[in-house]
């Protein structure tokens, strides 16, 4: 069991895995992320293809379990997100592409997925997958400005910390209307809903 390190900021929320820690790709469930394939047995009497995923490039991720086997398959274009709900060897396979609201996204990941098989580039990933560089800087601050809070510290100290150095010198009246302020209680409002289950909105597409 890897030790247990701690969030960066003064609260210390320990992590089994360090949040900033992306060394180790993550198999996230299908119904949560449309950037997954979902594969099954074909039916009968349709002349499909079998697909061995070790065929397709270096496994980053092979996880096998009750429903399946989840596979991240490296690819110079962006990796494939592959969940085989009938791992046999060999099998014949076809694509699941549920009617939801990420129909599109999903099919698109399809249509990537298959000009990989057909040994054609397969074009860029799904705009907005993965995060953006401007995304994760803000989860950063949200992520430090959360672990603060939940340590004790105002608002004002958690603007301090995280750069605002004018914030110490504001009056109580300039410090209540002072954008660093809205900031802040931004920041910490974002942070706990997604402490609280909004963590799932950063797998859907924008």
């Amino acid at each position: 069991m890897p030790r247990k390190r701690r969030s960066r900021g003064d609260g210390g929320c320990p992590f089994a895995t360090a949040p900033d820690d992306l060394s180790q790709p993550v198999a996230w469930r299908s119904e949560l992320t449309a950037v997954t394939v979902i594969l099954d047995a074909a039916p009968d009497g349709f002349s499909s293809v079998s697909v061995d995923p070790r065929s397709l490039g270096a496994l980053l991720a092979d996880q096998a379990g009750l429903d399946g086997r989840h596979i991240i398959v490296a690819d110079a274009a962006g990796e494939h997100r592959l969940w085989l709900r009938d791992p046999t060897p060999g099998r014949k396979l076809a694509a699941i592409v549920p009617l939801d609201k990420d129909f599109v996204t999903r099919i698109a990941t399809l249509l990537r997925f298959h000009r990989s098989l057909l040994g054609k580039v397969p074009g860029p990933l799904p705009r907005g997958w993965p995060l953006t560089t401007y995304r994760l800087a803000r989860l950063d601050l949200m992520l430090r400005a959360l672990d603060l809070r939940l340590g004790g510290a105002t608002y004002r100290q958690i603007a301090a910390a995280l750069g605002r150095a004018d914030a110490a010198r504001l009056s109580a009246t300039e410090w209540k209307i002072s954008a660093a302020r809205s900031f802040v209680v931004r920041l910490v409002r974002d942070a706990t809903a997604m402490m609280n289950g909004d963590y799932r909105k950063l797998l859907r597409i924008r």
